[in-house]
């Protein structure tokens, strides 16, 4: 099948860039055919293309999405550190959306509210004031809100002005903008993530930083690993609203194949709630869920009659104690028995399934648990590797600095002897390299520095710094020929971070 496309007029020969249109009577354009099929097929998939990798789908190597990526770079860039206010929410956004991120607003604040959230985040990658919203309630509009990085933030972004990642231009071409972010931590593990792009989707739980921490540490030193050993450390999800994990089949394939799931279900003490009757306490509710939505759905089945025994539901929730549900049960019924109908029929036990979709090198691939450590690894390396080069060279270019101002400081008067002496800058120069065998690059600094500084300087701090960048060059050096002594300098940096930011398992493992 074929149709018809009209080309744009050319332009004409001497009209300075601007397109010549048409004469009155005559078709506005050259007629050209073209197949249908082609060029749908064209077109679609070079929007599927963008939608995978501009928006749907997080780098296996930081674990963000673009937008995420953007906010938290975007964030370091006007300096809103941890130790620094926070500013308007809008603010933020606009900042985003003007420089990075060209889509709707909304979308940009419902990225920066998720990364806020302590019940979307095992480690929330911001510091939110303000209302941020729950499970059951959305957060309050970006002019009500202010935000700032979190201290976690800080170990993604950190160090990649250092030359550790690459940088492309923006979608005006006016800015660059990192193409991946350092991430000191395995953040797709940590965080996870969620997305659906054409023709497929990624859903990833969140784990237990400590516990990914140790396994990939474990990678690091036992390349051959295998799955078993690997879950040993990671023995499954930790989702940061708690709960239980029932079926560690499905989580054993999650981690084999990428795709697998199991069932969450909610945490209860059954206990008297009053002097007669006894009663089901929901501490912790399935990633996700909210209790307004389990409390609607026990009175639904409970008036309808599905569920038998429940008199009252009493829901205590705040944000300062948590999840705190009462079912007040009837004389003469079991609470185990109510409990399991609860299960059965509520949201109280949810399931979730792994899709660990994630781009490698910018194509999207499904992995399992090993490959996405494996993928974190040979990142962290990189940026180790890269980072090391670049200190190297700017402690290789103060060294010679360093030693210029050595030969000066010896004889400071024929310095300045020299200098005014010499008709111009470049005169100066010249006396100086011959008179103190300094290279181009010694000389101009010390010409450039202010009198008083070069008067005040003490050869023996010089040499001390002398000796320190010496120092620092070595090492540096050492650690760019031995491939054993980056992989453990990965290590360490990986041990420092869980020292600072792991906290204990939040949910429990059961059996089904």
């Amino acid at each position: 099948m074929a149709t018809k496309k009209t080309e744009a007029p050319k332009e004409a020969k001497g009209t300075k860039g601007k397109v010549v249109g048409p004469k009155p009577g005559e078709y506005p354009g050259k007629i050209v055919d073209i197949d249908v099929s082609s060029e749908m097929s064209e077109s679609f998939l070079e929007y599927a293309y963008s939608v995978i990798y501009s928006r749907a789908l997080p780098d296996a190597r930081d674990g963000l999405k673009p937008v995420h990526r953007r906010i938290l770079h975007q964030m370091a860039d006007m300096g809103l550190r941890p130790d620094r206010g926070h500013v308007k929410s809008a603010r933020v956004v606009g900042e985003v959306m003007g420089k990075l991120h060209p889509h709707g607003d909304s979308a940009i604040y419902d990225a920066l509210v998720r990364m806020a959230q302590s019940f979307s985040m095992q480690l929330p990658l911001i510091d939110g004031h303000g209302n941020f919203g729950s499970l059951d309630a959305g957060p309050a509009a970006m002019r009500y809100t202010e935000a700032r990085l979190a201290s976690a933030a800080m170990t993604m972004v950190a160090e990649s002005d250092e030359n550790t990642v690459d940088f492309g231009p923006n979608y005006d071409g006016q800015l660059q903008e990192p193409l991946v972010l350092p991430a000191a931590f395995p953040n797709l593990l940590v965080n996870g993530s969620s997305g659906i792009a054409v023709g497929m989707a990624t859903n990833m739980a969140p784990h237990n930083l400590g516990e990914v921490i140790a396994a990939t540490k474990y990678l690091i030193d036992n390349p051959k690993a295998t799955l078993n050993q690997l879950m040993k450390h990671v023995p499954g999800p930790d989702f940061p609203t708690g709960g239980e994990l029932v079926g560690t089949e499905g989580i054993r394939e999650a981690y084999a194949t990428g795709k697998g799931s199991f069932k969450v279900r909610a945490t209860v003490e059954i206990s008297k709630v009053t002097s007669r009757k006894m009663g089901i306490v929901i501490k912790e509710l399935p990633f996700n869920i909210g209790p307004e939505k389990v409390v609607e759905r026990i009175a639904d089945l409970a008036k309808a009659k599905k569920i038998q025994g429940i008199s009252d539901i009493i829901d205590l929730t705040d944000g300062q104690t948590g999840t705190n549900v009462v079912i007040e049960l009837k004389n003469g019924f079991e609470p185990e028995t109510v409990l399991e109908q609860l299960y059965k029929l509520t949201p109280m036990e949810d399931g979730f399934a792994i899709n660990a979709v994630a781009l490698v090198k910018g194509r999207p691939q499904t992995l399992g648990l090993k490959e996405l450590l494996q993928v974190f690894i040979e990142h962290r390396i990189e940026v180790v590797r890269r980072r090391s080069l670049y200190r190297k060279a700017k402690a290789e270019d103060r060294l010679t600095l360093v030693d210029g101002l050595l030969k000066a400081i010896i004889d400071i008067d024929k310095v300045i002897k020299i200098i005014r002496a010499s008709d111009d800058a470049p005169a100066a120069k010249e006396a100086l390299i011959k008179g103190f065998k300094l290279n181009d690059e010694q000389a101009t600094y010390i010409l450039d520095m202010p009198l008083r500084r070069l008067t005040k300087m003490s050869k023996l701090e010089l040499e001390t710094e002398s000796k320190e960048l010496k120092a620092t060059i070595a090492a540096l050096t050492a650690l760019l020929k031995s491939d054993e002594a980056m992989r453990k300098q990965v290590s360490d940096e990986l041990t420092a971070v869980s020292k600072a930011y792991a906290v204990p398992r939040r949910t429990r493992l059961a059996t089904a």
